[in-house]
């Protein structure tokens, strides 16, 4: 079974919670706590393949236990549980980042912006990756478009420019488009995965050459 790990991050009242929860359960809650942090853990099937995923949403609420399982996939257990991340953390911990900016805030934008470059800065000894970590950058709230402050062009700008997948929806009134949206970055994830062990077993087999090369010659300099 894979073990895959998303981060859902994002300014204060984008709808980061609403969409985990929107996934999570097909339900809709527009008001959240925002004193503490969580990681979901979900089992579910997607595309034959057993997944365990863990979601971490920096301020959810615990109480939203609902066992409904999502469109096409078969949930197996939803159980909350707090933690804390730095930033730093979180570039170690997760496998995916959900992104999230409100569309009718621009300061929110802004934010999602900052973040997306700091995942994407270029790799410290501390924190290298065979792979980039697949990105998802959502603007959420398009029910708010007659408010609009951040155009489509510009979500979609700022995704391309930095190797991140774009969308617009809204947590409040497109449960499946929500759903789509984890789909797609799980996809993505799952995708780097088997880059990951391509790599590893590419240069595995380099090693073993290099290894037999080296000794290879000096067994017949003897």
């Amino acid at each position: 079974m894979n073990d895959v790990k998303l981060a859902v991050l994002g300014g204060e009242g984008t709808g980061k919670s609403a969409l985990t929860v929107r996934f999570l359960t097909r339900r809709f809650i527009g008001e959240y706590a925002s004193n503490f942090e969580s990681i979901y853990n979900k089992h579910l099937c997607l595309e034959g393949k057993q997944l365990n995923l863990e979601i971490y949403d920096p301020c959810s609420q615990c109480k939203y236990r609902c066992q409904i399982p999502p469109l096409s996939m078969c949930l197996v257990c939803l159980q909350p549980q707090k933690a804390k991340f730095s930033l730093t953390s979180e570039l170690h911990w997760a496998d995916g980042f959900v992104i999230v900016y409100d569309i009718s805030d621009r300061s929110s934008f802004a934010f999602a912006k900052a973040l997306i470059y700091r995942i994407r800065e270029p790799q410290t000894s501390h924190c290298k990756r065979v792979v980039e970590s697949a990105v998802l950058l959502v603007g959420n709230k398009q029910d708010l478009c007659h408010v609009r402050e951040v155009g489509w062009k510009e979500g979609q700008k700022l995704a391309l420019d930095n190797r991140c997948q774009f969308c617009e929806l809204s947590a409040a009134e497109q449960s499946i488009e929500v759903e789509m949206m984890f789909i797609r970055i799980i996809k993505d994830v799952l995708t780097n995965f088997k880059l990951k062990e391509k790599r590893r077993s590419s240069g595995s087999r380099s090693m073993a050459k290099l290894i037999n090369n080296v000794f290879g010659k000096r067994r017949k300099s003897v």
